[in-house]
C-alpha cells in the first residue's frame, strides 16, 4: 500500500473524516486529500503528526508493502483431494519405515509415542510442502 492508501485506511479506522483528522494533525483539509491520494509527498514531521493523530507508529503509515506482504505470505487453504493425498502419502512412508525395521535409533526399536511425533512431524512438513507448491504453481488468474 502506498502511504496515501495506509493513512486513509488507518483515518477510516480511527472512523475521524479528513476536516477531523487534518485540525488533529494541524494541516489543511485539502492538503491531507491530496496526500491520501499520492498526490504530494509530505514533510517527515508532516508524517509524524499524522501519526500521532492516529494515534498509530509512524512506521505502519510509511510501510508501503507491510499489508501486501501480509497477503503474499498467505498460503492457500488445502482441499480435501490435498488433505487424502497427504494422508495417503503418510500412510505409505510410515509403512515403508517400519517394514524395512527403518524406526530405530541405534539399535533400539523406537516406541509408539517416538512413532507418532515422526509422524505429526511429516504430517506437518507435507501440508506446509503442499500449500507452498499450491502458492508457488497455482497461476494468478485462479487465485482467489
Amino acid at each position: 500500500m502506498t502511504l496515501g492508501e495506509n493513512i486513509k485506511m488507518h483515518r477510516k479506522n480511527a472512523k475521524l473524516t479528513q476536516m477531523e483528522l487534518a485540525q488533529k494533525a494541524n494541516i489543511s483539509r485539502s492538503y491531507l486529500a491530496d496526500v491520501e491520494r499520492d498526490r504530494y509527498n509530505p514533510s517527515i514531521d508532516t508524517i509524524k503528526a499524522l501519526a500521532a493523530a492516529l494515534n498509530v507508529p509512524v512506521t505502519s503509515l510509511i510501510d508501503e508493502d507491510d499489508e501486501k506482504l501480509k497477503q503474499d505470505q498467505q498460503l492457500p487453504e488445502l482441499t480435501e483431494k490435498d488433505e487424502l493425498d497427504i494422508a495417503k502419502d503418510l500412510q505409505k512412508i510410515m509403512d515403508s519405515l517400519e517394514n524395512r525395521e527403518g524406526l530405530m535409533y541405534d539399535g533400539e526399536p523406537m516406541d509408539e509415542e517416538t512413532k507418532e511425533l515422526i509422524k505429526i512431524s511429516l504430517e506437518n512438513s507435507m501440508r506446509l510442502a503442499k500449500k507452498i507448491a499450491k502458492k508457488k504453481f497455482t497461476p494468478k488468474k485462479y487465485r482467489k
